[in-house]
């Protein structure tokens, strides 16, 4: 089955824009839809590395849920710090935060929330990719922002990735 479908998931999004683009349920765009659903992958998987090993993927939907609401309340955050705290007030500071996460995968998700989290960015990962290199707008205490991406962010994605 993985010859034939080698990225199920890849194939059922592909069918699914590809119709929602056309806006017509015809038969024929059906068709058209499945053929490159099906095509695609199989053309690209030499490209593909192994799939990430989610070991939990029902874990991802409360993981999601959490980097929204966490993304409007910096939101909020970084509004009070640029309109009400005097600049020379603002404690920017680049923070090392060690990784226990193994897989590639895993640490570009912790990095993309962290980058996606307004006031925080993620600059750089060591070449041994054991740590990142934080920047926060705001960190009076450093040590509680690593802590608290270790334990919000980075717990959570170690036990969806396994």
């Amino acid at each position: 089955m993985k010859r034939i479908l080698p990225h199920p998931v890849l194939s059922a999004t592909l069918l699914i824009v590809w119709l929602l683009l056309v806006n017509d349920l015809g038969l024929g765009n059906i068709l058209l839809g499945l053929i490159l659903a099906l095509t695609i992958p199989l053309l690209t998987r030499p490209y593909w590395p192994d799939s990430p090993p989610i070991a939990r993927p029902f874990l991802l939907i409360p993981y999601i849920l959490l980097v929204t609401w966490d993304i409007i309340l910096a939101n909020i955050a970084v509004a009070k710090i640029i309109l009400f705290m005097a600049p020379d007030r603002i404690q920017s500071r680049f923070i090392t935060v060690p990784l226990d996460l193994k897989t590639p995968e895993a640490i570009a998700l912790l990095s993309a929330t962290i980058t996606l989290t307004p006031g925080t960015v993620t600059a750089d990962i060591s070449t041994d990719g054991r740590a990142l290199l934080i920047h926060s707008l705001h960190a009076p205490d450093p040590d509680a922002i690593r802590d608290d991406i270790k334990n919000r962010y980075e717990s959570r994605l170690i036990r969806i990735f396994g």
